[in-house]
């Protein structure tokens, strides 16, 4: 073999060795970006489960908020209609 295929393979070794290490690094790095992103995303999904929560038990308890209105405005015409 002469010097320049040598060279040439020796290059090309490096080469490859260089883009295998170049590639495990960025795809370390990609990772832990992705479960930094995964963090936040499920922390706001929990953030607004939470919320849903608060607002499903708002919502059940509207009706009988609501009820218990009527009945007032009833008896408040009843007594109305009393002292009237």
């Amino acid at each position: 073999m002469s010097e320049g295929v040598v060279t040439a393979i020796i290059t090309g070794v490096f080469t490859l060795i260089g883009t295998i290490i170049t590639v495990i690094v960025g795809l370390s790095k990609a990772n832990k970006n992705i479960e930094i992103v995964q963090a936040v995303t499920n922390t706001k999904l929990d953030n607004l489960t939470a919320e849903v929560k608060r607002h499903n038990n708002f919502a059940e308890r509207l009706p009988a908020v609501e009820a218990n209105i009527e009945n007032l405005d009833r008896r408040i015409e009843n007594l109305e209609q009393r002292v009237g």
